[in-house]
């Protein structure tokens, strides 16, 4: 057996500690490197969570905003929310409130300008349902006109919305399309019903077309309701041609004459 050598034994046993010491050291740098990177990892999943849902936002408030597209393409309607669900929301009129008939009634703005009114329950049978009931029940009466639009080939007063500003609605939300035109002009004295960008985003706001307009078609087009029998040259002369006020990039904005629908009544054609 070798003699022990007293010296030796504390080199090797320093030498042991150190190594044990470095393996040691490696591995905390190792799992605080792993914290790092978890962290790190992390922060960017918030990061891109955060951009997508900012983006949605966004694209949610460019839609529900009020600003109505309605240049009745899908830039001109109003802006009851963007849903893309393809199904009515919310308590909807029944569509066989209009019976298939035609329904004849007026619209009173402003307590002196009276447009008579007509609408299609045969060819709109849901739109008309919800217009005769939104009418009943006086819903309009109060609100405002909030769009117009008087350039070439782009000529409508946008009413209905429940907060006046192209904001809110009665609650529902409902489709299909009906009777949209084939070629995407809108004839004058045309009622059609606003909306955002699906199909089942209609709801209490719509547009009066004071002059033939041509509308874009490319996301299915717009609901004609209806039509105005009488009244549009007070319209015209009255709100129209008095103009906009800050339009916007699209040419269409509040109009100057403040509008109000002060009266509406509606009943089926005998």
């Amino acid at each position: 057996m070798a003699p022990k050598n007293p010296a030796r034994d504390n080199r090797e046993a320093r030498e042991r500690l150190r190594l044990y010491q470095a393996r040691q050291g490696l591995h905390d740098r190792q799992r605080r490197r792993r914290v790092r990177d978890n962290l790190v990892g992390a922060g960017v999943l918030v990061l891109v969570a955060a951009l997508a849902t900012g983006s949605q936002l966004a694209f949610a408030g460019s839609q529900g905003n009020g600003s109505a597209d309605a240049s009745a393409s899908a830039n001109a309607t109003p802006t009851p929310s963007a849903s893309a669900t393809a199904a009515n929301t919310g308590d909807v009129p029944s569509k066989e409130i209009a019976k298939g008939a035609t329904w004849t009634g007026s619209l009173t703005l402003n307590k002196s300008i009276d447009l008579g009114i007509e609408l299609d329950g045969a060819k709109a049978p849901q739109a008309a349902s919800v217009e005769i009931s939104l009418i009943k029940e006086q819903f309009y009466n109060g609100t405002t006109c909030h769009r117009l639009a008087d350039s070439d080939g782009l000529k409508f007063l946008q009413c209905g919305s429940a907060n006046g500003d192209g904001t809110g609605d009665a609650g529902f939300e409902y489709g299909p399309l009906e009777n949209v035109p084939s070629d995407g002009v809108y004839d004058e004295g045309t009622i059609a019903i606003a909306r955002s960008t699906s199909p089942y985003s209609q709801s209490t706001q719509f547009f009066i077309v004071y002059g033939d307009t041509t509308l874009d078609g490319s996301t299915g087009g717009y609901t004609v309701v209806g039509k105005v029998t009488s009244g549009l040259s007070e319209l015209e002369s009255k709100i129209a041609a008095k103009g906009i006020s800050s339009p916007g990039q699209d040419g269409t904005g509040e109009p100057k004459v403040a509008t109000t629908i002060t009266a509406a009544t509606i009943a089926q054609e005998k």
